[in-house]
Order: structure tokens, then sequence, then C-alpha cells
């Protein structure tokens, strides 16, 4: 109905305008004649201006300043000991790497009083050491009115990048946290906060999205998106509604500058809140873990062609972690988890989102698909290790397929049997002999890439070299398993097959390849 109103307005407007044009007695004005352009009132909850409401609530608002020392290591003169090493005095003339060299390092963000005895919410990575070998030696608040206070921190969390602060001050102003479940998109939003460590600055613009993904992951990876200006300084600083609360934290921007282009976002009251109210009481934050590693993103065209379901469905496990709370349920790799407690695994509402959330020792019932049929697996939920710990199970993120997808000849020197043809690439037992020759653990079980045919769909994501785990899910040792795999894909009409791949030293990958017509 509203596009045809339009084309009726216009038709009348043309006709209008042809009737005037025709009438010589009726002279034509210009549109931006003095006087021919009303503004109309604004409706409630859109004020002509926000310096009222700003006034009431910038003094909540404060500086948050940190003093750091950096620790580094000198350089090493590369030409100490030659007749050239005194003409590069101001590098370690020692060659094996001299005392480490200290500086003064520093931070600026923004935060805001919640309570009038002196507690300030910020980021976490605020007060947090800004580079490698830094250590944070003090945290200042500043308040509106320039007085500067030494700040404590209470709590802080690096996951769902929130920290808690206090002063030893009184009869402060503050201000409180409103329902974040309420925002909508198009919604008026005023931000306030320390920009590049310029005073108090307001900024205002609307609501662009709310429940955003940003693809980081986790159990906070929910942000309400606007177009109000935040920059480099506004991290930590709160998000207004036109009632005054507080609905959002500012704790990044895309920008490809590292400037304002219009994409914020803030971290929802409805996460931040019940974070702080557990700093406040002295508690720890725990999130559910159920062991196992992603592959990235989510069911794209290949995996979904390879397996025969619908894209963006679920998330592939790329790998779990022996002896944890998956590895007992009987998870394994190549699933395809599709639900987690009845909730859908979707982009929007990610595997690891719903499990972050399940509470520790709880029972996660995962619905999976395996080799194209139903299984479920009743995970018990342990708590989240550090991200320290994390790493050392996991070996790290390195995928071993960061950039070095050429197919060069630093791969095993063997003949290869003619296998995989489908594929194009051909194949052989990985012998412990040729594990150690490609860098792979000598126990690994698999087949060992020999050749790939430039031609494929296989050249440019595999090389000689990369050890195939399995195909579909299913573990092959020989060529003849590869063929067969398949073959049976084939003939089920799947247009590609998912190979589980591993490269030197990094983490096992799933990679879809295009079997041949």
């Amino acid at each position: 109905m509203r596009y045809a109103y339009a084309i009726t307005g216009a038709l009348l407007l043309g006709g209008a305008t042809a009737t005037i044009a025709l009438n010589p007695g009726q002279a034509q004005t210009a549109q931006n004649e003095p006087g021919a352009i009303q503004v109309a009132a604004p409706r409630a909850g859109a004020p002509m201006s926000f310096a009222d409401m700003v006034a009431k609530l910038q003094p909540a608002v404060v500086n948050i300043s940190t003093k750091q020392t950096i620790v580094q290591k000198q350089q090493v003169n590369p030409f100490a000991g030659t007749p050239f090493g005194d003409l590069f005095g101001g590098l370690n003339g020692g060659g094996q790497g001299g005392a480490p060299v200290k500086r003064e390092g520093a931070s600026l963000g923004s935060g805001f009083l919640i309570s009038p005895d002196g507690y300030v919410v910020t980021n976490n990575h605020v007060i947090s050491p800004g580079a490698q070998g830094a250590t944070v030696d003090s945290i200042s608040v500043t308040l509106s009115n320039n007085k500067e206070y030494a700040a404590k921190v209470i709590g802080k969390d690096q996951d769902s990048d929130l920290a808690l602060l206090k002063i030893d001050a009184t009869d402060l102003p503050f201000v409180k946290f409103g329902d974040s479940s309420k925002a909508r998109v198009g919604d008026w939003v005023v931000a306030i906060g320390e920009p590049f460590g310029l005073g108090g600055t307001v900024t205002a613009g609307i609501i662009s999205s709310i429940n955003r993904v940003t693809g980081a992951g986790g159990a906070y990876d929910r942000f309400i998106q606007t177009d109000a200006s935040i920059n480099q300084g506004n991290s930590g600083g709160p998000m207004f509604d036109m009632n005054g609360n507080v609905i959002g934290i500012n704790s990044q921007i895309f920008s490809q500058s590292g400037g304002n282009i219009g994409i914020g976002f803030a971290i929802p009251a409805a996460t931040a809140q019940p974070i702080i109210q557990t700093f406040m009481k002295g508690g720890k934050i725990e999130r559910g873990y159920i062991g196992v590693q992603l592959q990235p993103g989510t069911i794209d065209d290949g995996v979904a062609a390879a397996y025969g379901i619908p894209k963006n469905q679920g998330e592939l496990i790329a790998g779990v972690t022996e002896g944890g709370p998956s590895a007992k349920a009987g998870v394994k790799a190549g699933d395809v988890v599709i639900k987690v407690n009845g909730q859908a695994v979707t982009p929007q509402q990610t595997l690891s989102y719903l499990v972050s959330n399940v509470a520790p020792g709880s029972t996660a019932r995962l619905d999976i698909l395996r080799n194209g049929k139903p299984v479920i697996a009743n995970v018990t939920v342990a708590t989240r290790p550090s991200n320290e710990a994390l790493q050392a199970l996991t070996g790290g993120d390195d995928q071993g397929f960061g950039g070095d997808d050429d197919n060069s000849d630093d791969g095993p020197s063997v003949a290869a049997p003619a296998a995989g043809g489908l594929l194009g690439m051909s194949v052989q037992p990985l012998t412990p002999g040729i594990a150690r020759a490609v860098g792979v653990d000598a126990t690994t079980q698999g087949v060992v890439i020999s050749s790939v045919d430039n031609g494929s769909d296989a050249f440019g994501k595999l090389k000689r070299g990369d050890v195939i785990l399995s195909v579909n899910a299913t573990p092959v040792k020989t060529a003849a398993d590869v063929d067969r795999l398949v073959q049976a894909a084939k003939a089920a009409g799947r247009p590609q097959v998912l190979l589980q791949v591993k490269r030197g030293r990094g983490n096992a990958a799933f990679l879809p390849v295009k079997i041949k017509s």
C-alpha cells in the first residue's frame, strides 16, 4: 500500500507542476525559497536538542588513563665484530642480545560511575597492557571537574571485555543501567567519552543493528551497532537511550583507517550488568566448555555440498580435545553440530555462543549429523579454562594453512601410485618415515599427497606433503580408501567431498574439494 500511495502522490504532484508551468499568471519559485520549507516538530522521544540530557549525564562519565612499563629486548647489531660495528652503536654489539630496555607507556579510555561511592565501569582492554612485555603500574580516573583519583581493579574479564574499578570518593554523580532488550533499530542514542584523549565529547546517532555478531565467537559476541561517532578513546564510555539510561558500553569500531566510519559497537547492558554485579559481589565469571576446536565459519557452500546438508546450519567440529567433555561423550572430528539443547546453531547463534552460556556442571544435548545420520551426544559441560590454558591444550591458533598454499616441491620425494584421480591428486600411505619428512607426528594415520593436478579444484587448496586424515569424516589409510569414499560420494550425487587435512605441526582442518566430472 505504501508503494501505491507513493506512485499516486507523484502523479498528483506531476499534474500540479504541469498546470503551474502552463499558466503564465503564476510564477515558479525556487524549491528552497525562504518560507517555503517548514520543519515539522519532532515527535515524542526525538528532542530538538540533547543539551539538557547531556548536562545531567556528562558529570558521571570519566577519563581513564594508565601508566605502563614496557620491557623490550635490544636489537642485535648484525655488524658486531666487523669494521662496521661502531657505525651502528645504537644497536647491541654483543651479538647475543643485551640487557632489556625499559620505557614508559600509557593508555587512555573512558568509563562511567555507577554508584556515588566510586565504582567505575570500563572496558578490560582500556586497563590492560598495551604491548607485549608491558605491565600496568597504575590506573587513574579523572572526573569531569578535573579531580583525579587512583583506581584499583575490582574485577576484569577478557572475554566480555569488561572491568570494574573503584576510587576512594563519596557523593559522586552516577548513572544507572537501562534495559537494552527494549532497544530497537532506528532508536536515537547518545555516546559520551574521551576520543583521542580530548575532554568529554558527545556524539549522537541511531541504533543500526541489535544482536550484531562480529565473528569473534564466545559467550558475548552480541553487540549494539550504532552510527554515532565512536573513536579511539571512546572505549568504555556509556551509550545512553533518550531516557538517559545506559543501554550499552562502547567497545570497538569497524574501520580500515582506525577512525570512525559510522560502524561502532557497544556491549549491551543486558550482557554487562550481570557481570558487573558479579564483580561487585567478589564473584568469578564462569562459562561453559565442551573441549572442541571449530572449523572457522559456519557451513559454507563447499561443506554443505560435501555433506549434503543445508548451508549456514550447524558448525563443523575440526578437532576434539583428548580426555575433554566432548571426547568422553563420543563427539568426533567431522561431526556437524546442528543444535545445542534444542537451539539451532546458525551464523547469528554460534556453537561457541550457545555452549559458553550453558552453566558448568550441567548437561548439553548436542544434535549432530555424522556421515549424514543424526546422532545425539549428551556432554557434561565443564568450566572454560583461561585463554592461555586453551592455547596450550589446542597447540595455539595455527591451522597450518595460513597462506602457504603454493604447490612447491617441499614434500616427500617418493614415487606416487595413481590414486585419488577423481580429486585431481595422487596419494599414498603415510609411513612413519614419510610422517617425519613432512613434519607430522609419527603416529599420525592417513595418506600423504604426492602430487596435485594444476587443473583441479584441489590445486591451490592442497599441496604435496599434506596429509589426508579422513574423507567425509571417514578415516583413510590407503589410496583405495580415498577412491572408494570419493566414488561413493559421487554415486550419491555429491559434487564435493570434505577432506580432513593436516599440514606439518598445525591443527587439522576440513577442506571441501570438488569431484571431477
